[in-house]
């Protein structure tokens, strides 16, 4: 054994000066060969005749709002193995990197680790004659608190902006209001999370109020951002009107949202607006069931319940008798229900189309588990970035208009007739798609309420 080696930890902070990165947690791995940093945005150019990449990396876990935009030379190409079994073609850089007292060369790739639980991955070829690894301990050379992380990448963080900005949802801890907050907090805004069933309201011709629990009036709220899950509709939708009559301004309206959770009059809207759906039938009578079931070409088919979300109320019938005791069963309960007929070359698979201020930001294909017919995130499926079509786009883009929704989750099939538009999700999740696209959605959504406000957010300024 060479004693004069270092023990490194199985975590450590590394420092890339030159990519103006002065902290980044590291997962050490003896089993990785090259060493990776977290990258997206990454474009290769040309300067007097070199390739250079030019690339953001996220230093920060779980922050997307934190950005540094990097530039290296391209000295390879490889083809990486993930641990999954998956092969990726990525760029390697060489640049100096300080890990405790000691600066040397180390070679990256450059990889999408969004959805792993370190920005940085350190292999054994940095570490090679270097340093021995003890994995049951960690941060041998010093650890940072999450004040101090903060501090390195204060000049990132715009000048604080005078707008506040309040999450009105229900759950403080799902990954969507966190990167809201997160979001609204790294461009200088202030930011609240009110729970929708701690709000409440008292109705005035003069005075009208919405308070908070203990009685906080919330009289100085600029914008709202509304995810209301549907068992909270009614009362969410009142407390949007609420705020609209004292001047708050809503990203989407008590009325968008619930049109949108009307799936038959959004349907009716969409036809009648020349979008095109599965052909599509409602009726109340059970004695119409059969008749029904022909109208949309016969089983298989899909019944939806109207007030369904996330995957849940949607079941698929196989053969016609199946959809008929499916259909008088939920009948007899009084549920309304929509009968679709089932497009059988998407082979589980739609489009979902994130839809910011009249432009779609992000799309992915999702892909259902094997032996589902329905691809749902929240159901075990699969994501994954897609190019759409100008007419995918098109359609994403005038069924958000069509309801007034300025944030919107576009579900699209595509089928042999061309696509097909599923439905439109007034308080899409963000979690899947920024995961599959490396994509900042919650910095997007929070940009459109800048625009919409004419706020122009200070520039955030280099430290001396």
């Amino acid at each position: 054994m060479n004693n004069s080696l270092s023990v490194i930890g199985n975590q450590e902070w590394c420092a890339f000066e030159q990519l103006q990165i002065p902290a980044i947690k590291a997962r050490v791995d003896s089993g990785a060969k090259t060493s990776s940093i977290q990258a997206h945005n990454i474009k290769r150019i040309f300067r007097n005749g070199i390739a250079w990449a030019e690339f953001d990396v996220n230093p920060i876990q779980d922050n997307r709002s934190v950005s540094v935009h990097c530039s290296a030379p391209i000295i390879d190409t490889r083809i990486i193995r993930s641990s999954s079994g998956e092969t990726q073609k990525r760029f390697v850089i060489r640049t100096p990197m300080r890990l405790g007292e000691q600066v040397f060369d180390v070679e990256l790739t450059l990889a999408n680790r969004d959805a792993m639980d370190f920005r940085m991955l350190l292999g054994r070829e940095a570490m090679r004659d270097r340093y021995l690894v003890n994995p049951a301990e960690s941060f041998q050379f010093g650890d940072y608190s999450q004040n101090q992380v903060d501090d390195f990448y204060q000049h990132l963080i715009h000048e604080k902006s005078g707008l506040r900005i309040a999450v009105l949802a229900s759950n403080k801890e799902l990954y969507s209001n966190k990167r809201l907050m997160e979001a609204g907090k790294a461009r200088g805004h202030e930011m609240f999370f009110y729970n929708i069933q701690q709000c409440y309201m008292r109705l005035d011709a003069k005075t009208p109020e919405v308070r908070y629990r203990g009685g906080s009036i919330l009289d100085n709220i600029d914008a709202v951002i509304p995810r209301i899950r549907p068992s909270m509709t009614f009362y969410g939708c009142a407390l949007l009107r609420q705020f609209d009559s004292v001047g708050t301004y809503c990203q989407n309206s008590a009325a968008s949202i619930s049109e949108s959770r009307d799936k038959l009059f959004s349907s009716q809207l969409f036809s009648k607006n020349g979008i095109e759906i599965p052909l599509t039938g409602f009726a109340k009578s059970p004695l119409d069931t059969k008749d029904l079931i022909d109208m949309v070409g016969g089983a298989p088919l899909i019944i939806k319940l109207l007030n369904s979300a996330q995957g849940k109320g949607v079941v698929s019938a196989e053969t016609s008798k199946a959809a008929e005791s499916v259909i008088n069963a939920f009948k007899s309960l009084q549920a309304n229900i929509l009968v679709q007929e089932f497009i059988k070359e998407a082979e589980g698979k739609d489009l979902r189309c994130f839809v910011v201020d009249g432009k779609v930001v992000a799309a992915i294909q999702r892909q259902a588990p094997q032996g589902e017919f329905r691809s749902n995130i929240h159901l075990g499926g699969t994501a994954a970035r897609v190019r759409i079509t100008k007419e995918e786009r098109r359609m994403a883009i005038k069924a958000a208009k069509i309801l007034n929704l300025q944030v919107a989750g576009v579900d699209i099939i595509r089928s042999k007739k061309g696509p097909l538009l599923l439905e439109v999700n007034s308080s899409p999740g963000l979690e899947g798609i920024e995961n599959a696209t490396g994509k900042d959605i919650a910095n997007e959504m929070i940009m459109a309420i800048e625009r919409k406000l004419k706020y122009a957010p200070l520039q955030a300024q280099p430290q001396s």
